[in-house]
């Protein structure tokens, strides 16, 4: 893990409810769902096998282990999962060497969020290599945590990425805004206790207790993220 401030847990902002933000990568703050299914589609492909269109509500969002297996099960492809990370993770790193197209008001809500020194955590299923060149996009100095994948024993849907984030950051995770694009990333925020933000990227996600849906990050700013917070308490 890379953390970009020290000793994070001296940023919590004093008065406030809210201790941390928490952001999910791929179809939250960058528009790459669909660079993933293009290069899943590409490799089996490769591999002489069609990807079926339903399957990507399937695979979306979860860790690579996850969904390449159901692929690799779905497919009968003669691959194993190591062999096939790695072609995938080439096949995304190439189609991202221009940069990534941010999702609509990212780049304002994260500017936001490091004006008024909110500790802020990227807590991605990427495997490492990918969030770092991600972040030459993003900017590395907006998150004061990063969170890979790789990086931790199990990754979403559990909630170790977010529990791991939260300690770095010496927060409630009951007083963490998470912000998710998928039900995996949703579930994984939840099981950890944190409120959650959900802005749909490809499948539809339900409102539920503790959790708001959105339209985009332009619907989300501190202020509604703190009211997230304090009207739970």
């Amino acid at each position: 893990m890379t953390s970009t401030v020290p000793a994070p847990s001296t940023r919590l902002a004093e008065g406030s409810a809210l201790q941390a933000v928490f952001l999910d990568m791929d179809g939250t703050l960058v528009d790459t769902e669909g660079f993933w299914w293009d290069a899943e589609v590409a490799v089996f492909a490769d591999l002489g096998h069609v990807l079926d269109e339903a399957w990507r509500d399937v695979v979306v969002g979860g860790p690579m282990t996850r969904s390449v297996g159901y692929l690799i099960e779905a497919t009968g492809a003669d691959i194993t999962l190591p062999e096939i990370t790695v072609l995938l993770n080439d096949r995304f790193e190439s189609r991202i060497d221009h940069g990534v197209p941010l999702m609509p008001g990212a780049a304002r809500l994260l500017a936001e969020l490091a004006a008024h020194s909110m500790p802020t955590a990227l807590v991605s299923a990427s495997h490492r290599r990918i969030i770092d060149r991600v972040l030459e996009s993003l900017g590395p100095d907006k998150f004061t945590l990063t969170v890979a994948g790789d990086e931790v024993t199990r990754t979403k849907p559990h909630p170790d990425p977010y529990l791991h984030a939260a300690l770095r950051l010496g927060a409630d995770p009951t007083r963490c805004a998470v912000i998710e694009d998928t039900a995996t990333g949703v579930a994984a925020a939840e099981a950890a206790g944190c409120r959650v933000v959900a802005v749909p990227s490809v499948a539809p996600i339900a409102p539920a207790f503790g959790r708001v849906v959105v339209g985009s990050l332009e619907e989300v700013d501190l202020a509604f993220l703190s009211t997230l917070i304090t009207g739970m308490h």
